[in-house]
């Protein structure tokens, strides 16, 4: 079997490591723009070959399509077009509801699993990618019943065997919650580095009294704005309203301390402390 990574970078590239224990057989193709990008994935053993999208196209049983969410709009029509029968894609974008209306609008939309690893760090390139990324992380498929069964059990099987645990969504309500758990946190750390970079001119100062928790706060501001500026273009709706509501929360905050109402302060500290309660709950199950 060959399985091609398209765009070979932090996801694609750990999902490919991933999956070398268990199948030594499997022959790994990359296909990526950059000469860097392919040289490292050569060179940490992610791929076995380089080809371009048409040839990994001809070749691949299974073809992972795990570019920037804006580069998926444009290539998975085409990939869908040029797509031999029996074959599979399966994206790992961070959006669902535009891949999927776009998947949607083709004959082939059963060769089609719309999938998002909830997985990552701030750091990208295929550099940065490593075997044990998806262990015992969710993966969210959408609209799985659009998808042949073939082409689903495939992809379920290969996102088990690199041990993610697999939920089901629509695509409507994948962007919804998402604005919520993901996109706003990154807007909320690149926001503070901003914050905290306009403030303090004198970088020195900065990294010697950075403490543990505003390094970890702020760490995803170090991720890609290459991949994160289209995320927020595609869901912009609910990205809206998630920032709307937290900038209604920051504005109560600021009405608290501005008043000195350290009633108001500790309520909303209260209530969301509760968020420990949550997590901890999740994470048992």
């Amino acid at each position: 079997m060959i399985i091609s990574i398209i765009g070979v970078g932090l996801l694609g590239g750990s999902f490919a490591l991933g999956l070398r224990e268990k199948y030594p057989h499997v022959k790994f193709v990359g296909v990526d723009n950059s000469a860097v990008n392919q040289k490292i994935a050569l060179a940490k053993g992610i791929v076995d070959e380089i080809l371009t999208l048409d040839e990994a196209l001809q070749v691949s049983e299974l073809n992972v399509l795990a570019t920037p969410v804006d580069a998926i709009t444009k290539l998975l029509p085409y990939m869908l077009d040029h797509l031999p029968d029996g074959r599979t894609i399966m994206d790992l974008g961070s959006t669902k509801e535009l891949i999927c209306k776009l998947a949607d609008k083709h004959p082939k939309r059963g060769q089609f699993v719309a999938a998002h690893p909830m997985a990552g760090t701030e750091n990208s390139g295929p550099g940065a990618a490593f075997r044990e990324l998806l262990i015992d992380k969710n993966v969210i498929i959408c609209d799985k019943e659009k998808s042949n069964p073939d082409s689903l059990a495939l992809v379920e099987t290969f996102l088990r065997d690199v041990g993610m645990k697999i939920h089901y969504m629509q695509p409507v309500e994948h962007d919804l919650h998402l604005a919520y758990v993901s996109h706003l946190s990154h807007i909320s750390s690149f926001a503070l580095g901003m914050t905290v970079l306009d403030k303090e001119r004198d970088e020195r100062a900065i990294f010697d009294m950075a403490s543990t928790g505003f390094s970890s706060t702020v760490r995803l501001a170090k991720s890609s704005p290459q991949m994160w500026a289209p995320i927020f273009d595609q869901n912009k709706k609910n990205v809206s309203k998630a920032l709307g509501d937290y900038i209604e929360l920051l504005k109560k905050f600021k009405d608290a301390i501005d008043g000195r109402d350290m009633d108001a302060s500790l309520s909303y500290m209260a209530r969301a402390n509760d968020i420990g309660r949550v997590l901890a709950g999740i994470e048992k199950k």
